[in-house]
């Protein structure tokens, strides 16, 4: 009586599964562009050592549907398989290559069977059947992974891109630049609401030097992250208002209220210093030699203290 595909498939495993692992590891380590900077021999070893335990358990519930329970186990090592190599910067054609490349070695150990015709068509079959559909599932799995990287990449690149530095004591900004759409400006109102919870500041500059357009869409969010510093005791400055941004503004007929704007950073920090009651004066040239004698002298002092 001729053998079904998955009982031949499940007796290669079992009886040749070293043969099939060496001829396996040999496939893919002499696969053009391998990263073995990225993934060592004895890792590669690990992984198709137990890739082929899982197969071999799986494969003899018989059937080909992947997303059934006796699978459970083979799709939980290929969602961890396909998300470490997104991480680590492999294509979706290398790393489904982990399981495709594993035919010829069972399609190899098959032909050394000399089986009948009709048992070798099955096992064929259903073998190419199977690794298909498990080649296919990790390249899904892979994209999946890389688009979580690609999100979360784009989220450290908002936050990176959108600093809040201290300028004086109660005086924040906050330079932006790009586009400000709806998922930077949550971006933007809560690092910026964090630092005057932390810092008590009392003034928030929102430098607009960096953004290309003013269009009525960025001017809500502008407003919507004023009007939440305000409900935590700040008050905002609008800087990098250049004759374009203007002109904008005034033809969109967004009305920015009480909002103070300024041209440059260094205007909307004057405003800040003299709210907050403070200025900034210019040293006379007498004043800079005593200031230079002083430092000189601490400096000396220093010198002689480490001798």
């Amino acid at each position: 009586m001729a053998k079904d595909g998955s009982t031949m498939l499940t007796e290669i495993l079992q009886q040749d599964d070293q043969a099939i692992l060496q001829q396996w590891l040999e496939r893919q380590l002499s696969a053009p562009g391998l990263r073995t900077d990225r993934l060592g021999r004895s890792e590669l070893t690990e992984h198709s050592r137990r890739f082929l335990v899982l197969l071999r358990d799986a494969a003899r519930s018989g059937g080909t549907d992947i997303h059934g329970a006796a699978w459970a186990s083979t799709r939980q090592m290929l969602d961890d398989l396909s998300m470490t190599r997104a991480q680590q910067g492999f294509s979706p054609s290398e790393t489904a290559l982990f399981v495709f490349s594993l035919k010829e070695a069972l399609f190899d150990r098959l032909r050394a069977r000399n089986e009948a015709a009709d048992t070798t068509a099955a096992m064929i079959w259903h073998t190419t059947t199977l690794l298909d559909k498990l080649g296919l599932y990790t390249t899904e799995v892979f994209q999946k992974g890389r688009e979580q990287v690609i999100v979360r990449q784009q989220q450290e690149l908002m936050e990176l891109s959108t600093p809040v530095v201290t300028l004086w004591e109660g005086v924040l900004a906050l330079p932006i630049i790009g586009t400000l759409d709806s998922a930077r400006t949550q971006v933007v109102m809560e690092s910026l609401l964090q630092r005057i919870v932390d810092s008590g500041a009392s003034i928030a500059i929102i430098d607009i030097t960096g953004v290309p357009t003013v269009d009525t869409l960025t001017a809500q969010h502008l407003l919507k992250t004023i009007a939440a510093a305000r409900l935590m005791g700040a008050d905002c400055i609008i800087s990098g208002i250049r004759p374009q941004i203007a002109q904008t503004i005034v033809h969109l007929g967004v009305d920015l209220g009480t909002v103070v704007t300024k041209a440059t950073l260094a205007d909307a920090f004057a405003v800040a210093l003299r709210r907050l009651g403070l200025t900034v004066a210019r040293v006379n040239d007498q004043q800079r030699r005593r200031d230079r004698a002083d430092d000189a002298e601490r400096s000396s002092g220093h010198d002689r203290s480490e001798n």
